[in-house]
């Protein structure tokens, strides 16, 4: 049960009657008044429950990106004026605009229904992480016909969005599958003399590699005819996504602070949704102190869709990575050479106490690449030098920038390929790292 507004302004009108009869009486009169009234509005207001109230489902969203919850009222018995709030998760963003904002009506809804009616409440949704968010009941304040009280009661009715990576990196998705094809040889720009796959035959131009000449067929003709090549398709790359503590830290980004784990899945899906157009089986492994998602994508469709619904889950936790255990589960994806893209932050202290011993086993057998989000935040520190305090941070920042320049290093002279950018230019870097490893052949 609950009171609206017109309650106290109802015991405020007792001020005429008491002025009018100035006793004890009056007043007490006029509150047992008020009383009986909205106990009556209360016991004829109708019941919440007899509500017919059902939600249509919910697809998956990118993070960033809004949707509506749409529930379906129906008032089968009697006529209704009623207050209904669709109560979500709190980084659901129940009520909020695509600009931020909050809407007209929120997530709180006025309805009156004629006995039979029904009527469509929209919801708009803007959440703020990602995963599975859940609806928590929709709560109804049916009126009585007074509008002094009301009857007040949530209902359970299920609900769910599940909200998936931003992949905020698929931009540069066009131009990158634009040199890819230009690798492909499929361009009007072909790449000459790169690539072990035999492709076809054609008329020698200045420029050409002369140990592209077939000379079988130039013999047989009047001109000079070349091999073209293209790029190697059907090779294996397997995306390691490092899930523990590292992966908890925020770093600048274009859009304010950015959580390293989100800009490593960035990276990651523009990397594979480039691999699988260029004809490669994408494998992925996600974990930190255990394997936390295992996903063989080879031979499937929408490559970028499967990846986005097997990180929709994933969050940082606060223990050291298991690279042996990481290892461990690359090793059991088969033995066939692949590309390995080590998606974890270039931490020093890290690496050191945890990968390096593993790398001699990955890069025996694979080609390594890591990935790691770079802080631009550690080079504006470094180069401040305005007061004392700035001066020591920045000594600070100088000798972490050191250090990891130090590490990068080191797994360079492993064999390991070290791509260490922010979070902005990561995606990019790594897919032409990659790009460049297929047009020379080294995959």
């Amino acid at each position: 049960m609950t009171i609206t507004w017109r309650v106290p302004l109802l015991v405020l009108a007792g001020i005429v009657p008491v002025v009018l009869r100035p006793t004890l009486g009056t007043a007490a009169a006029w509150f047992l008044l008020v009383v009986v009234l909205v106990i009556v509005d209360v016991l004829s207001a109708p019941k919440p429950a007899k509500l017919e109230i059902t939600r249509l489902r919910l697809g998956g969203i990118r993070l960033g990106e809004s949707t509506t919850s749409e529930l379906m009222v129906r008032s089968p018995a009697r006529r209704v004026r009623a207050l209904v709030r669709d109560a979500w998760q709190p980084t659901a963003g129940a009520g909020t605009t695509a600009s931020g904002s909050a809407s007209a009506t929120g997530n709180r809804h006025r309805i009156r229904l004629d006995r039979g009616d029904s009527t469509r409440l929209r919801t708009p949704l803007r959440p703020r992480r990602r995963g599975d968010l859940r609806a928590l009941g929709v709560t109804v304040r049916a009126f009585g016909p007074l509008g002094l009280g009301a009857r007040q009661r949530t209902i359970p009715v299920p609900g769910s969005v599940r909200v998936l990576p931003a992949f905020e990196s698929r931009k540069h998705l066009p131009s990158r599958l634009q040199r890819l094809r230009e690798l492909d040889g499929r361009a009007a720009v072909r790449v000459r003399g790169q690539g072990t796959e035999f492709d076809s035959l054609r008329e020698y131009v200045r420029g050409d590699d002369v140990r592209s000449i077939d000379w079988r067929t130039t013999a047989r003709s009047r001109t000079v005819v070349v091999r073209t090549w293209q790029p190697e398709r059907d090779r294996r790359v397997v995306l390691v996504l490092d899930t523990s503590r590292t992966s908890a830290g925020r770093v600048e980004g274009a859009g304010g602070g950015v959580p390293r784990l989100d800009s490593a899945m960035d990276a990651g899906l523009l990397l594979a949704a480039i691999a699988s157009r260029a004809g490669d089986r994408i494998d992925f492994i996600a974990g930190d102190l255990r394997v936390r998602s295992r996903v063989r994508l080879a031979g499937q469709r929408d490559v970028t869709q499967r990846l986005q619904e097997a990180m929709a889950d994933l969050e940082p936790v606060i223990a050291e990575a298991d690279w042996s255990d990481l290892a461990g589960a690359v090793a059991g994806l088969g033995r066939h050479r692949a590309l390995v893209v080590l998606l974890t932050p270039l931490d020093p202290h890290a690496i050191e106490e945890s990968l390096l011993p593993v790398l001699p086993v990955l890069t025996q057998h694979h080609r390594v690449v890591l990935a790691s989000v770079r802080d631009p935040e550690l080079e504006a520190t470094a180069a401040s030098r305005d007061t004392l305090d700035d001066v020591y941070a920045a000594a600070a920042a100088e000798q972490t920038l050191r250090r990891r320049d130090h590490t990068a290093a080191m797994l360079r002279i492993l064999g390991v390929d070290v791509v260490d950018a922010d979070a902005e230019s990561l995606p990019p870097a790594l897919a032409d790292h990659y790009l460049q490893l297929k047009a020379t052949s080294q995959l």
